[in-house]
């Protein structure tokens, strides 16, 4: 049994929970464990993507509530030095590793499926594989796009000696992008793909070549990414063959 170290709520539906960390519990970024809590009727497990670093001796998780959700109303009552349990066993292999090849690492999510790149981006291992680092977060309101301080510290500086930057294009869907900033697009992240809104908005073409896709979301928008992506000539990284892009529902 771990135990609660920190709730942070963003908005009154998206929190960030930190937790103990198992002893000699270790994964890659871009993994989730299965986390579960007990209730009248036994233990409900439910599967989170990692946000902290591996190094980092403490696990951060971040979700959403789900209105009557078995898990999420029991998390939404949670303090600090509550018991929660983690599965011994990490799962997942949308992991950076997986690519061969590539200069820019695209890094496309919808909602709360941002918080396995967050993980990455605390790792050394994507700033010095890949030249340039884009994340493309897609929610329905503003309000919705978390972290905003740490990826604008990233933006500024890479956190690791690397020489690779990052960009951060916003799409939200449900206001309207004002003001002057040319990374914050209106629209279904699908959409400016096929548009060529994400392109112009990051200042890069997507090749064959140089591009490489993480896809991590609903999956809705990951089979019309999917499709969007065959119709470039991109194909999925296959476990004896090399490719463009690796999936990730978070559903």
């Amino acid at each position: 049994m771990e135990k609660i170290l920190r709730l942070q709520w963003w908005t009154d539906k998206l929190l960030t929970f930190t937790t103990t960390r198992p002893p000699g519990y270790s994964f890659d970024a871009g993994q989730y464990a299965r986390l579960g809590l007990r209730d009248a009727h036994g233990v409900v497990w439910r599967a989170y993507s990692m946000v902290s670093s591996p190094a980092q001796d403490f696990l951060e998780f971040y979700g959403v509530l789900v209105p009557n959700g078995l898990f999420t109303t029991q998390l939404k009552a949670l303090k600090e030095e509550d018991g929660i349990l983690v599965e011994k066993q990490r799962y997942g292999f949308m992991t950076p590793d997986r690519f061969t090849d590539g200069e820019d690492l695209w890094m496309i999510a919808t909602g709360t499926g941002v918080g396995p790149f967050i993980s990455m981006l605390r790792d050394p291992y994507v700033w010095g594989r890949f030249r340039n680092l884009i994340l493309v977060h897609g929610a329905r309101h503003t309000e919705e796009f978390t972290y905003r301080d740490e990826l604008a510290s990233y933006v500024r500086k890479a956190p690791f000696e690397a020489p690779s930057r990052l960009q951060v294009v916003r799409a939200v869907t449900r206001e309207d992008a004002q003001g002057a900033d040319p990374l914050l697009l209106k629209g279904r992240v699908t959409t400016l793909f096929e548009n060529g809104a994400l392109e112009k908005a990051a200042g890069l073409p997507i090749t064959e070549a140089a591009s490489r896709f993480m896809l991590c979301g609903n999956p809705e928008m990951i089979e019309d990414m999917r499709k969007l992506l065959h119709g470039r000539g991109m194909r999925p990284v296959r476990r004896a063959l090399p490719g463009h892009f690796v999936t990730e529902n978070y559903w």
